[in-house]
C-alpha cells in the first residue's frame, strides 16, 4: 500500500512567504520607480528652468568691460532647485543673483573646478566652482542643502503611502499564506482535542508535515498505552464483578438458612443480609459500568420509547417500598415518546428513583415529571428530602462519591451510571433544588 510522502512545513512556509514577498517587492519596486522617475523629471526640469534664468541673467546688461557689479533679481526664488551664482574676479564678487551672498562662496579653491561646502548665515551650501584661467575669473554656483532636503521630503511624501500600503498587503498575504500552510496543524490539534476515553484511536499519520511526525508518533504511542491500560482496567472490573456474583449469591442463601436454624439470632443475620445485598448491588453497578464504558454513541439501539408505560412500570416497581415508608410517588407525563435506548433509559430512571427513595425520610414526596421544554423533552425527578449542598452537587456523578452524614447505605455508583448513559445519549444532566426549593432535583433534557 502506497503511503503519502511527508512534506516539510518549514519548506512550504518559506517558499510561500518568499514567493509572495518577491511578487509584492517587484510590484512595489515598479511603483517606487515610477514615482522616483516622476520626481526626478520634476527636479531636472526645474534645473533646466533654473539654468535658463541663470544664463539669461549672466548674458544681459553687460557694460563695455563685459561685467556689471550689481545683483540680478532672484529668478529662482520658490523653485525646487533654487541655484544661485556668483562671478568672482580677484577675490571679489562682481556679479551675482540676489539670493547669493555678496562674498564669494569659496575662497582659496585650489582646483580649476570642483565641488565644495560653504556656510553663510548658519546655512550650509553646496558649491560648484568653475575657473577660467585665461580671463582670470571664477563662476561659483551654490545651492542650499535645505533645498536638497526639501526634495527628499517631497519624495518621501509621495512614497510613504504606497510603501505603507504594500507593507500592509504583504502582512495580509503572509497571514493568509501562513494560515493555509499551518492548516494541517490545526486539523491535527482538533483531532487530538476530540480524543476521549471512548475514542483513543491513533491520529492519522498520512498528510502530516515532516516536522510534526515525531510529535504525532509519540502521541500515538501514549494513546496506545492508555487504551491498553483502560481496556485492562475494564476487563478486570468486569471479570471481578462477574466472579463475585456467584459467591455472593451463595453467601446470601447460607445466611438465610442459618437465620432459619437460629431464630434467636435474627437481628445479626438480618444485618448481615443487608450488607450482602449492598455488596451485591455494588457488584451489579460495577458490571453495568463495565458494560457501559467501552460503548460508543453509534452502538446504542435507539428507538421510540413510550414514556407513560415506562413510568407506570417504574412506579409499580417501587410502590411497595414507598408505601412502607409513607413516601408519596407522583407522576405527571405530558410526553408521548422519546428516542432512546429503552433498557438504558429504564436504568437511568430506576437509579434516580432508587436514589430519591434511599435518602428521603418517611412522609416525603417524590415527583416524576415529563414535559416539553425549550424544544426538547425534560424528565425531572424531584423530592423534598434533606437535599444536597452546592459543593456536593458538583461531585454527585463521581464514582464512589457519597454525601457524608446521610446515614444511608449505597455504592456511590448510581449517579455515575446515570451520567454515563446521559453522555452516550447526548442528554443534558443537571442537578438543582427539589420541590418548593427543598430536597434535590435531577433534570434530563433529551431529544424527543
Amino acid at each position: 500500500m502506497k503511503t503519502d510522502t511527508p512534506w516539510s512545513l518549514r519548506r512550504r512556509l518559506l517558499v510561500a512567504i518568499v514567493a509572495a514577498s518577491t511578487v509584492l517587492w517587484l510590484a512595489s519596486l515598479g511603483i517606487v520607480t515610477m514615482i522616483a522617475w516622476h520626481e526626478t523629471n520634476d527636479v531636472f526640469d526645474d534645473a533646466l528652468e533654473e539654468s535658463g534664468y541663470m544664463i539669461m541673467a549672466a548674458t544681459t546688461d553687460w557694460d563695455e568691460r563685459g561685467l556689471l557689479a550689481q545683483a540680478r533679481p532672484d529668478s529662482g526664488h520658490g523653485r525646487k532647485v533654487d541655484m544661485q551664482y556668483q562671478i568672482v574676479a580677484d577675490g571679489r564678487v562682481i556679479r551675482r543673483t540676489s539670493g547669493a551672498p555678496d562674498r564669494p562662496f569659496v575662497t582659496g579653491f585650489d582646483d580649476d573646478d570642483g565641488f565644495a561646502d560653504a556656510e553663510f548665515d548658519k546655512r550650509r551650501w553646496r558649491v560648484f566652482v568653475a575657473r577660467d584661467e585665461d580671463r582670470n575669473f571664477e563662476v561659483q554656483v551654490g545651492q542650499k542643502y535645505k533645498k536638497r532636503y526639501d526634495i527628499l521630503e517631497e519624495l518621501a511624501e509621495h512614497l510613504w503611502l504606497p510603501v505603507l500600503g504594500f507593507l500592509a498587503l504583504l502582512a495580509l498575504v503572509c497571514w493568509l499564506l501562513t494560515g493555509r500552510v499551518l492548516k494541517p496543524l490545526r486539523r491535527t490539534a482538533s483531532d487530538i482535542a476530540a480524543k476521549t476515553p471512548d475514542d483513543l484511536a491513533l491520529v492519522p499519520m498520512a498528510g502530516q508535515p515532516r516536522e510534526l511526525l515525531p510529535i504525532v508518533q509519540a502521541l500515538n504511542g501514549v494513546l496506545g498505552r492508555l487504551d491498553n491500560a483502560l481496556q485492562a482496567e475494564r476487563r478486570f472490573t468486569a471479570d471481578a464483578a462477574h466472579e463475585l456474583r456467584t459467591p455472593l449469591a451463595g453467601l446470601h442463601m447460607h445466611v438465610q438458612l442459618l437465620q432459619r436454624q437460629h431464630p434467636d439470632l435474627v437481628a445479626p443475620f438480618q444485618k448481615l443480609r443487608q450488607d450482602i445485598a449492598r455488596m451485591t448491588g455494588l457488584v451489579d453497578s460495577l458490571l453495568t459500568l463495565a458494560r457501559l464504558d467501552p460503548l460508543a454513541r453509534e452502538q446504542l439501539v435507539r428507538q421510540p420509547v413510550a414514556l407513560a408505560p415506562l413510568l407506570e412500570q417504574l412506579i409499580a416497581a417501587h410502590a411497595q417500598e414507598a408505601a412502607q415508608r409513607q413516601i408519596a410517588l407522583v407522576v405527571r407525563c405530558d410526553v408521548e415518546s422519546v428516542h432512546a435506548d429503552p433498557q438504558m433509559l429504564q436504568i437511568v430512571l430506576r437509579n434516580l428513583v432508587d436514589n430519591a427513595l434511599r435518602y428521603c425520610p418517611a412522609g416525603a414526596r417524590i415527583e416524576i415529571e415529563a414535559l416539553h421544554y425549550a424544544g426538547r423533552v425534560r424528565i425531572a425527578v424531584r423530592d423534598d428530602g434533606p437535599g444536597v449542598d452546592d459543593a456536593s452537587r458538583q461531585r454527585l456523578t463521581e464514582r464512589f462519591f457519597r454525601v457524608l452524614g446521610q446515614g444511608q447505605g449505597g455504592s456511590g455508583l448510581g449517579l455515575s451510571i446515570v451520567k454515563r448513559i446521559a453522555d452516550l445519549h447526548g442528554i443534558v444532566l443537571a442537578f438543582g433544588a427539589g420541590i418548593d426549593g427543598r430536597g434535590l432535583g435531577v433534570t434530563l433534557d433529551l431529544i424527543s
